[in-house]
């Protein structure tokens, strides 16, 4: 029987010293070589799917309002009841759900899926995005069972896919009080410098007060974490003050919000807490951990926990196991945790500068060389770590949006496939694309003509966070949202709607990105090559970097083959230029390049009737001192088009 089946016959352990078997030298699945050849992509789990899509039509984006339907109540559709639906509630979104999508996933070229975190949560609460831990041995049932999670992986393996979870060490959920006469109250005390709060109680499973942990409801799990002096107890501060090489800093002490920050420096925490994730490595045969909120343990307390699942894995044969951190701060802390932990971090979320630059030249707002210039090493805190390519995951859309209004891309976009113009630069420029739930949907919240009625809007996370399954109505709130639903309120669905689903294999933007993750998969140059951003010329000027909103054109190379990639970053007006390329690499034969990719004619198909289609040649020619440079004509607005070399 193998580890998983033994594990999966008997009830979660209550501690996880009560684990008794050994997974070593049982078969596991192998970690890639290189992640510069995956392509991820993060859900939301509990936004993502419930599986029941087959119930429910899909949106028809041109009839938004017949996807907003009245209240059982009889009520008519209201933007406020709608906005509320999202910002606290359970959708019903389930990790069934999210393997009923694996083809829909496959399609889009993805390799590398990235959940959000499955466990446990406190079932009074309505933490769905998960990050508020009160079992970490368990799945929360709302997403399904520790079975439904192993036969996902199964299935995502047996696909050629790969799964990423998404795990906390830095805090728990909001598992216990602080005592009444607390400054500040039991839920956020005053932060406290120095020193650290009595504790106050445990919270049995409906929130109250609880003297004792007498059930698998009450207080946090496993065992392990029932000390008191598991937690730092100094109340909740400002999460961005302090050094970052300080390990007193109160970025570092501070619960987060109302989730308890563990000390980490007590005996057996933090190896205890190693213990539970690597159970889920060896049980669930997973492929990497997000690790969250890696800025707020401290230096040594990070690179311990690495190195453990690191060694962990390997011992499993998962030689290549990723470990990405999400590291707020901007590139100074991202840079500065990645030298600090060497080899212990494969790499990190690039959410800070980089992510709103990335957004603005694909929306042809700012010049494409200070995209570029991210990538040149001491040009950029970040830029050696990029440049090496394996380093940072790049990031267009996710849930947080640190850096920036909380909006999708695609919320101002010029055109609805301008966002396949973003996801382009991120395949095909160096590092690890990801690719958040929705973008391939060019999903952007309801009509501007509407957002004047929705509270928040740019300022509130639940924006970035719609329901790609289209619930008729949200889950009831807190523990009667086990098993009922709201239907006071209308689903969270896309596009400000419910009761429609978007997993539309034939949308444009779908089609764009499918295209270009199928060319990127094809040529290692466009995953491992070196990076040239190249000077165009246009309306007789001399040849340099222009923007914005013009030609911004790159070539990757790889020994001798050249892909140029040429995006019009013009969201509204045709574009074309004369494009600088490699004169030794283009010196000889027919002296030509060809056509690998038209993002447009990839959506279009065979109704395409622009310039430079899929499988045409285009001539190399030379200037007067020598140097090669390739005609491009009239690219559509935010399309890319790709030539190789060596086709």
């Amino acid at each position: 029987m193998s580890f998983a089946e033994q594990v999966l016959s008997i009830a979660r352990p209550d501690s996880v010293h009560d684990i008794s078997y050994r997974p070593e030298r049982q078969s596991y699945y192998p970690s890639p070589v290189d992640w510069r050849d995956e392509v991820l992509y993060f859900l939301l789990v509990d936004r993502f799917s419930d599986g029941r899509e087959d119930s429910r039509r899909l949106l028809d984006r041109a009839n938004l309002e017949a996807a907003r339907p009245g209240l059982p109540n009889g009520e008519p559709w209201r933007w406020d009841r709608w906005a509320e639906s999202g910002r606290q509630r359970w959708q019903g979104g389930t990790i069934e759900g999210v393997q009923s999508k694996l083809g829909y996933l496959k399609q889009l070229g993805v390799s590398v899926l990235w959940l959000s975190p499955v466990f446990k949560q406190r079932g009074h609460l309505d933490t769905y995005h998960g990050y508020g831990i009160q079992d970490f041995l368990q799945v929360d049932p709302r997403f399904g069972s520790r079975r439904d999670l192993v036969d996902l992986v199964t299935a995502a393996h047996a696909e050629g896919l790969r799964i990423i979870l998404d795990v906390v060490f830095n805090h728990s959920g909001a598992n216990w009080l602080y005592r009444p006469d607390t400054p500040g109250g039991i839920y956020e005390a005053v932060y406290k410098p120095d020193g650290r709060y009595p504790f106050g109680s445990w919270r049995d499973g409906s929130g109250r007060p609880a003297p004792d942990i007498a059930t698998e409801e009450d207080g946090v799990w496993p065992t392990e974490l029932q000390h008191q002096d598991c937690y730092t107890r100094a109340g909740t501060g400002d999460m961005g003050n302090g050094a970052i090489d300080d390990p007193n800093a109160e970025h570092k002490r501070s619960d987060f919000c109302d989730l308890r920050d563990f000390d980490l420096d007590q005996p057996y925490v933090l190896s205890d807490l190693s213990r539970c994730y690597k159970y889920w490595m060896a049980l669930t045969d997973c492929d990497g951990f997000r690790i969250d909120t890696l800025k707020h343990v401290t230096m040594e307390q990070a690179r311990n926990f690495c190195g453990a699942i690191k060694e962990f894995a390997a011992n499993l044969g998962k030689q290549n196991f990723f470990l990405v951190g999400e590291i707020s701060g901007g590139d100074y802390v991202q840079n500065f945790y990645l030298d600090a932990l060497n080899r212990n971090l494969t790499a990190a979320l690039d959410i800070g500068e980089m992510r709103p630059i990335l957004c603005s030249v694909a929306k042809g707002l700012r010049y494409p060389k200070d995209y570029f210039d991210g990538f040149k090493p001491g040009d950029s805190s970040m830029g050696s770590h990029r440049n090496l390519g394996w380093q940072h995951v790049s990031i267009l859309d996710d849930h947080d949006q640190i850096s920036g209004e909380k909006i999708r891309f695609s919320s101002y976009a010029s055109c609805e496939h301008q966002v396949a113009a973003g996801v382009a630069l991120q395949l095909f420029t160096l590092g690890i694309p990801c690719i958040y739930y929705g973008t391939e949907q060019a999903f952007a919240g309801p009509e501007r003509s509407e957002r004047k009625w929705l509270p928040g809007w740019k300022a509130s996370d639940r924006y970035l966070r719609e329901a790609m399954f289209g619930p008729e109505h949200p889950r009831a709130s807190g523990s009667a949202g086990m098993n009922e639903l709201d239907m006071n309120l209308p689903g969270f669905g896309p596009f400000g709607t419910a009761g429609r689903h978007c997993f539309d294999e034939n949308h444009p933007v779908y089609r764009r990105i499918a295209a270009a993750a199928a060319l990127r998969s094809k040529y290692p140059a466009l995953r491992c090559g070196r990076q040239y951003l190249r000077c165009v010329s246009f309306l007789n000027k001399p040849f340099d970097f222009y923007g914005p909103g013009e030609i911004a054109a790159f070539s990757r190379i790889l020994d001798d083959e050249e892909l140029l990639c040429v995006l019009n970053t013009n969201g509204t007006e045709l574009r074309g230029a004369e494009v600088i390329v490699d004169a030794a690499l283009n010196s000889g034969g027919s002296g030509t390049m060809t056509v690998v990719l038209n993002s447009c004619q990839a959506a279009e198909k065979q109704d395409y009737s622009g310039t430079h289609p899929a499988g045409s040649e285009v001539a190399v020619h030379r200037t007067a001192d020598g140097r090669a440079f390739v005609r491009i004509e009239k690219v559509r607005p935010a399309e890319i088009i790709v030539l190789a070399n060596h086709p």
